[in-house]
């Protein structure tokens, strides 16, 4: 078998499939076959799969967006672009939406030719090398009940390895939705603790009374409704390990008991007088920078020194993308099984929509979107169209933007102002204000680029 990429290319006229072959020629990487109508195209793929597939948008018997439906069906992982010509930009934004990769406009130019192949490859790469890295048994990607293969994460298993064989305290850092807890549930589970109590407490969610209560405990009559005495989690976790989640939140009244406790281990429970003494080792994590809450007077630098004698920053999903695919396969076989549904895969299309997102709410976002996905998929791939709108609206408009910089600038502002009006349902008022213009202004780049008045 060839180890070239295979290219299918698709066209109704042949002097077009002849230069598309002749341009190809000198790419030793690739390996180019031709069908000039949709319907031989799927024949072509049935014989002898492609990786690739290039057609045009305008073919008898079967259009391109016919095609592309098609192969989006039978054969999820091929990467489809889409051929126009320069007064058909819109098409070729429908067709982006419907799953293609990206599009070409006629005459061909061989630099954009090799943009658009060189991105297709690298997402085929990055695919192959987390299909491979879960089939390497020496290289595990799964470490505790963290996922991720990216550098940074090996960066992070091994400062777990370390600050696990001690007591020393830690604070970990991160957007929400990161991963903090589950560094928290590593250290304890690696460290000589691990047979004894772990609790955790988000102490975002308590009210100053209510945390108070539950991280000291009360005694029975303390406080209206403290009809019987209750054991604080710094008690339930003795020799074992207790973890603050947004410590930076906790009032700064608590924060001083909590820095006696770290400094002597001992404390009293709310309307006790009796003092207690334990050995809970103390993890905690925030998405605060705190060095901005002790300029503020909002949280104790006494105490931040005392949490952060060793700091583990969890890196965004943005910035560890090639983790993705193995989250995403994942979330999939957990909410396969939770839901008691059949297993799936993620179509390619599908893949390259997750990997263009920026995930703001980092892998508990990407969690609840391979939920949504699944709860959606009729077949067995997932495909964008099993995504949620704005997933794939925002995976759109960067791959749309990332398109413009190879045309030239007039044809960018024409593509542009016809994607607004077309986004605004044709409120034209709606569209200038978006493009933050005049609406004489873009009645005359209306004119300009020929575009019909809605």
């Amino acid at each position: 078998m060839s180890d070239k990429i295979q290219i299918l290319f698709v066209d109704d006229e042949e002097n077009n499939c002849k230069a598309f072959v002749r341009l190809m020629r000198l790419e030793k990487e690739y390996e180019v076959a031709i069908a000039l109508n949709g319907l031989e195209a799927l024949e072509s793929l049935k014989k002898k799969p492609a990786d690739i597939v290039i057609t045009d948008m305008k073919m008898p018997e079967m259009d391109g967006l016919s095609l592309l439906k098609e192969i989006r069906e039978r054969y999820p992982d091929v990467f489809v672009i889409v051929v126009t010509g320069h007064a058909s930009v819109e098409n070729a934004v429908k067709a982006m939406k419907l799953g293609a990769y990206d599009y070409l406009t006629k005459p061909f130019d061989f630099d954009v030719i090799n943009m658009i192949l060189g991105k297709i490859s690298e997402h085929a790469r990055v695919l192959k090398e987390a299909e491979d890295f879960e089939e390497d048994a020496g290289k595990p990607y799964r470490f505790e009940n963290i996922i991720g293969q990216d550098r940074k994460m090996f960066k992070i298993y091994e400062m777990i390895r370390a600050v696990a064989k001690t007591n020393a305290s830690v604070l970990i850092t991160g957007e929400s939705g990161s991963g903090k807890e589950l560094i928290a549930e590593a250290i304890h589970s690696r460290s000589q603790r691990k047979a004894k109590p772990y609790h955790q407490v988000n102490c975002a969610a308590l009210t100053e009374s209510i945390i108070n209560s539950e991280l000291f405990g009360h005694e029975k009559g303390s406080f209206t409704g403290a009809n019987q005495q209750k054991i604080g989690l710094f008690e339930l976790a003795d020799q074992g390990t207790l973890f603050l989640d947004e410590i930076g939140d906790v009032p700064l009244q608590i924060q001083t008991s909590l820095l006696r406790v770290l400094e002597y281990g001992t404390f009293q429970r709310v309307g006790g007088s009796q003092t207690l003494k334990v050995d809970t080792r103390i993890v905690c994590a925030t998405n605060r920078d705190l060095s901005e809450a002790i300029r503020n007077k909002q949280f104790r630098e006494d105490l931040f020194y005392r949490i952060n004698v060793v700091s583990i920053e969890v890196p965004p999903l943005r910035e560890r993308k090639q983790d993705i695919p193995l989250l995403a396969k994942y979330f999939l076989e957990k909410y396969a099984r939770e839901n008691d549904v059949s297993a799936k895969r993620l179509a390619k299309s599908a893949v390259k929509i997750l990997m263009q997102y920026d995930w703001p709410g980092n892998v508990r976002e990407l969690g609840n979107i391979i939920n949504h996905a699944l709860i959606f998929c009729k077949g067995g791939n997932i495909i964008p169209e099993n995504l949620p709108p704005g997933i794939r609206e925002s995976a759109f408009q960067r791959e749309f933007s990332l398109t413009f910089t190879s045309t030239s600038l007039p044809k960018a502002e024409e593509s542009l102002i016809r994607r607004v009006i077309e986004m605004n349902n044709g409120n034209l008022k709606q569209a200038a204000s978006d493009l933050d213009i005049a609406r004489g202004t873009l009645y005359s780049k209306m004119q300009k680029y020929g575009i019909e008045k809605p």
